[in-house]
């Protein structure tokens, strides 16, 4: 009898990792998702499990080694862990001059460091099964760094350089490792706020459809990357909406 099969999501958020985690669930994968604030993964999990889905939801600080190796474990005891996602952010604004040496080293953390984490232990479980895929979100900053965001170019930077040492080093052993660049704004809240704050609340009212980047896209993405051919994988993609300007 074959085993359940598993995706592991770590930066389950509202968003992105709720879209991811929704999309593999339909699939029948049982989700370990994971996020600082394990609370907040309540609507998530039971969303998942009222559409006939498994999700599993646990508290997880991802710049904590002994956290991920455990959150790991526990995925891939439960099932073949097949899909890992890394998705936590950081993105935050600062002046050169006002970010602090602890902001300069939390975005790392955040962004960069866990990553790092995340893959290693992911591949620990995916190397003894003989396969699977580890997908990284990244960021435009992942490719270019912009004024006040020299804390999160910094970190996308290093996880993207991760991406590809891991892709290199873990292709030829039957692990996909793919990086996905968003060279866009995501549908959130706390992107409409910023657009309100900076335009007016009138800004959102002129918002066409499909001109901010929707998350449960986002998943269907991650999907498509899982599912890939090995004689034809993707090691790097850039996604936008159509009104993007790039």
């Amino acid at each position: 009898m074959s085993r359940l099969k598993v995706c592991a999501v770590v930066g389950a958020g509202d968003y992105i990792g709720a879209g991811v985690a929704k999309r593999f669930a339909r699939e029948g994968y049982a989700v370990f998702a994971g996020r600082r604030n394990g609370d907040k993964l309540a609507p998530l999990a039971a969303g998942i499990k009222a559409a006939g889905g498994v999700c599993v939801p646990r508290a997880l600080d991802a710049r904590k080694e002994e956290q991920i190796a455990a959150f790991m474990a526990e995925a891939a005891a439960y099932g073949d862990l097949e899909v890992c996602v890394f998705n936590v952010g950081g993105n935050v604004r600062f002046p050169i001059l006002e970010t602090t040496e602890r902001v300069f080293r939390k975005v790392w953390e955040q962004a960069c460091y866990a990553g790092f984490l995340t893959g290693r232990e992911a591949a620990r479980h995916m190397l003894v099964k003989g396969g699977g895929s580890i997908l990284f979100t990244g960021a435009t900053a992942s490719l270019r760094g912009g004024a006040g965001y020299a804390a999160f170019a910094g970190a996308k930077f290093g996880l993207r350089a991760v991406a590809q040492s891991m892709a290199r080093e873990l292709g030829p052993r039957n692990i996909h490792v793919a990086h996905l660049v968003l060279d866009a704004q995501v549908d959130t809240q706390w992107v409409r706020e910023r657009i309100a704050e900076a335009s007016g609340v009138a800004a959102l009212d002129k918002l066409k459809p499909d001109e901010l980047m929707d998350p449960e896209a986002v998943g269907e993405i991650y999907w498509q990357l899982h599912g890939q051919p090995r004689s034809a994988w993707t090691h790097e993609m850039d996604i936008r909406p159509f009104l993007e300007k790039w």
